[in-house]
């Protein structure tokens, strides 16, 4: 049991759970470390109150700026519920006395899956094809099959992923195993490249037929793709973004896909959350967007609760874990 692991936590509350588990998984790990409140959702205004008593603070998307912290002089702990934690004033936490932790790895193959979902989309539109099956096309067609789209083989392609972290590792190794060429760009040459080529991201941005985004989003990455970069690319190419949608700048993209500069793009995130309806990217054609959804398969989430509750143990048992600093 968890809980025998540690002393009791005196309060422990999850501010904006639902999204993690939905229902389909259960929260005793937590439970069992001790009294837990778990809410849904919390609004800006609700946090003060719900966070009063509580040591122990668990957030995934909800801010907890250095105003609210100041105001919350029993909390002691902060586990972030993802493994970015732009959510947290962590250096204000820091000045008092707060933990910050985080959820490292755990959706790695839940995201690079994501992003063969996304280009397996953009090479062969299995949806606009099934459904005009279902629409009656295959049955009047005076051919034995027809396609709508051109259909894309991806062997001997070139993958060129920013980033090479565990996820941006795991993409190039299901690239490779699709037969594709991978190139690498990140903030520091990797030691080990995994059979990839390390090149410049200007090289990498002319070169490669798909490009995949996997960085953190910090001041120096904040729109990395801008209008000049995004030039670079091959009008055949596709653009794959499951990392920060603030790595692009959106109106750039929506304006070289329209264009026609680009073959299209799939991107699991956008620079807000949920999105504006003038988002730019939402009425292109040639942009296809999921809601933020790379990391939420069950096994992911089910790994991600059962760090937190790891981390938070760890924590009450003074060798904390996963700790994070300004």
């Amino acid at each position: 049991m968890l809980g025998n692991q540690a002393r009791r936590c005196p309060q422990i509350v999850v501010l904006d759970g639902y999204t993690l588990n939905p229902g389909d998984l259960s929260w005793d790990a937590l439970h069992e470390v001790g009294p837990c409140e778990i809410y849904d959702r919390t609004l800006p205004h609700e946090v003060l109150a719900r966070a009063a008593d509580a040591q122990c603070l668990l957030t995934n998307k909800v801010v907890l700026d250095a105003s609210m912290i100041k105001q919350l002089p029993k909390l002691k702990y902060i586990g972030v519920l993802a493994t970015g934690t732009n959510v947290v004033d962590i250096q204000a936490a820091q000045k008092h006395g707060i933990a910050v932790t985080n959820i490292p790895a755990y959706g790695t193959m839940s995201v690079a899956q994501t992003v063969f979902a996304h280009l397996l989309h953009l090479t062969h539109d299995v949806a606009h094809h099934s459904e005009s099956v279902t629409q009656g096309n295959w049955s009047m067609s005076k051919d034995f099959c027809y396609w709508l789209t051109p259909l894309i083989e991806l062997d001997t392609l070139t993958m060129g992923i920013v980033g090479y972290g565990q996820i941006g590792q795991a993409v190039a190794r299901m690239a490779r195993a699709f037969g594709m060429d991978v190139l690498v760009h990140s903030r520091t040459k990797p030691k080990q490249l995994l059979d990839a080529q390390w090149v410049s991201l200007d090289q990498l941005l002319e070169t490669s037929d798909v490009v995949s985004l996997h960085c953190p989003l910090t001041p120096v990455t904040e729109h990395l793709l801008n209008a000049q970069k995004l030039a670079l690319m091959k009008p055949t190419a596709f653009l794959i973004n499951t990392s920060r949608g603030a790595l692009v700048d959106e109106f750039a993209l929506a304006t070289a896909l329209r264009e026609k500069r680009l073959a299209g793009a799939g991107v699991d995130t956008l620079s807000s959350e949920p999105p504006s309806p003038d988002n730019p990217l939402i009425n292109e054609p040639a942009c296809h967007i999921t809601p933020h959804l790379a990391w939420a398969t069950q096994a992911a989430r089910k790994r991600l609760l059962q760090t937190a509750a790891q981390n938070l143990v760890a924590y009450l048992s003074g060798k904390p874990i996963n700790l994070n600093s300004a």
